[in-house]
Formats: C-alpha cells, sequence, structure tokens
C-alpha cells in the first residue's frame, strides 16, 4: 500500500518516460510535490467533493502526481485499479475525474459500450501522447470536459493544457488550428519560451532551476495556443 502522506513529507523517485532520452529516475522534493499539487487541484477543479479514478502506473507523474496525489493532499475520495477497457465506463459512473493516455482513449472509443455511454461532466485529463482532435470529439460529444495536457517527468505532470467542455468550443478551436498537429493548450502553468522552434520551460514545478531545453519542437497560432509539431533531432 503505498504512503501517501510519507511522499508528501519526504519526496519520491519516480520514472520518467524517455521522451527526453534515456528513461531515468526523476527526484521530486516536498517542495516540488506541493508545487505540483496546486497547480493539480487549480487546472482541475479538484474540490474535496471530487472523486478520481486512477488506471494509469502509479511509478509514473500521469499516474501518480497528476490527479492521485492532488486528491489525497485536499481530501478527496480516489481509487487506484488497472485500467480494463471492457469494465471502465460502468467502474467510472460514480467518479468525476480521471487521467487517460490516448491508447486507452482508443480502447474505449472502440467498445460497444461506448456509443450510448454518458459522461456528462466528468472531467477527462488526457495526456503522454497527443491527444487527437477525433479522440477530443468523441469524448466531449458524450458529455465529458476533456482536457489535454502536456507536461513531462521533469516540469511537471501538468505544465500546459487546454479545456473542452463543450462542442462549439471544439469547433471554434479547430477551426482555428493552422497547423496538422497535436493542441498542446492555451493556458500555462510554467514558464516558457520557444527559441529555434524549440520548447523551453521553468517554473516551481520543474526539477531544474534554470530553463530546461523539452526537445519539443511547437508552434502557436493566433490566439496564442501551442501545438505540438515533433521530436527535435538528435545527431
Amino acid at each position: 500500500m503505498i504512503d501517501y502522506a510519507h511522499i508528501l513529507q519526504n519526496g519520491i523517485e519516480i520514472s520518467s518516460s524517455g521522451t527526453t532520452g534515456t528513461p531515468k529516475i526523476v527526484l521530486r522534493t516536498p517542495d516540488n510535490l506541493k508545487a505540483c499539487n496546486d497547480v493539480a487541484v487549480d487546472a482541475q477543479q479538484l474540490v474535496r467533493s471530487s472523486k478520481v479514478l486512477t488506471v494509469t502506473r502509479m511509478t509514473h507523474a500521469g499516474g501518480l502526481l497528476a490527479q492521485t496525489l492532488p486528491a489525497y493532499s485536499i481530501g478527496a475520495e480516489f481509487k487506484v485499479q488497472q485500467f480494463n477497457a471492457f469494465t471502465f465506463l460502468k467502474d467510472f459512473t460514480n467518479y468525476t475525474h480521471t487521467f487517460l493516455a490516448p491508447a486507452q482513449m482508443t480502447a474505449l472509443m472502440n467498445t460497444k459500450g461506448f456509443v450510448d455511454c454518458n459522461l456528462t461532466g466528468k472531467r477527462i485529463l488526457g495526456g503522454s501522447d497527443c491527444v487527437t482532435w477525433e479522440m477530443i470529439e468523441a469524448f466531449v460529444s458524450k458529455g465529458a470536459i476533456v482536457q489535454p495536457n502536456w507536461g513531462m517527468s521533469e516540469i511537471g505532470p501538468i505544465a500546459i493544457n487546454i479545456e473542452f467542455d463543450s462542442m462549439d468550443k471544439v469547433q471554434y478551436v479547430k477551426e482555428r488550428c493552422p497547423f496538422e498537429y497535436s493542441i498542446m493548450g492555451g493556458t500555462y502553468y510554467c514558464d516558457w519560451k520557444i527559441k529555434d522552434h524549440e520548447l523551453y520551460v521553468k517554473g516551481p514545478t520543474s526539477i531544474y532551476d534554470d530553463w530546461f531545453a523539452t526537445g519539443d519542437i511547437v508552434a502557436l497560432d493566433m490566439g496564442r495556443r501551442m501545438y505540438y509539431l515533433g521530436r527535435k533531432e538528435t545527431k
């Protein structure tokens, strides 16, 4: 059983996904965890009455830091279980928040139960890979609040995102998107700059004091919303 109080008091080492190179262990101090929790609570409108269902790995930022630890920190209810596409929609009935990777979204979209499901008011944070417009439209059309999110083990699980709470907003942003790429968002929970098309970030949720070169190539639309174009080529 995970001792969440011990984690908050002493920090924790989590595994990076390897998107910035060789997978490595990332240390998050108590102060850093507090900063990450504060962002997660604010970004997702987590409150004490929220109910979080976690179905991603707890050894990574998405599972532990995106919703589970923040929920614990404010006394909200949460449950951690293994993802099962055929039972998830039923399991999620009495919960308000979850985090889904794109592969999990796709798996749910391919189930029979997804056709008639009702996700009204439920918040789905999406990340760890590119969240497509097809995924956004599929879940928002079922009433969900879909929040595509960009983060890294090094900068924190929630750094840049956007919230879609209606099909009108999906259509509005999509029509103004000049890129054939995935949207990261227009709400920023870190300092950022773009140098030679590469995204640099820093802030209290980062494990580094100075600017961190993410290796991600990005671009902005006219509304200052950011899009992911791919990874920087390395020799």
